[in-house]
């Protein structure tokens, strides 16, 4: 999800901020890292906007803007993880095949 402009007043994606992911407005804190403190660490609103000095509206904002693109969101990770599989298996780590190596493998 690659935006150049702001979604909203609290929300924006930008390239090469955050691997151009949704987040807070002018922070680096992306809309899933509030939806898995929200959500996955059962943090409140209250409580993200203070630990991250955050305004609350901003917080909503992101768990809302979450819920509309929840699928899309959440999907991301899944896809990432799968990418670095694909180039661990294309490039294996040298250190390891040293270490196998050594071990006879």
């Amino acid at each position: 999800m690659t935006l150049n402009v702001p979604l909203n007043r609290y929300i924006e994606a930008t390239p090469g901020v955050k691997g151009g992911k949704p987040r807070i407005a002018e922070r680096r804190i992306t809309v899933a890292d509030v939806a898995t403190l929200y959500l996955k660490l059962g943090y409140a609103p209250e409580e993200i906007a203070s630990s991250y000095e955050l305004s609350l509206a901003s917080v909503h904002a992101a768990i809302a803007f979450y819920y509309d693109h929840q699928v899309e969101i959440d999907r991301q990770p899944r896809e990432d993880k799968e990418f670095v599989e694909t180039l661990r298996q294309q490039h294996p780590s040298l250190l390891q095949l040293k270490i196998q190596k050594l071990q006879g493998k």
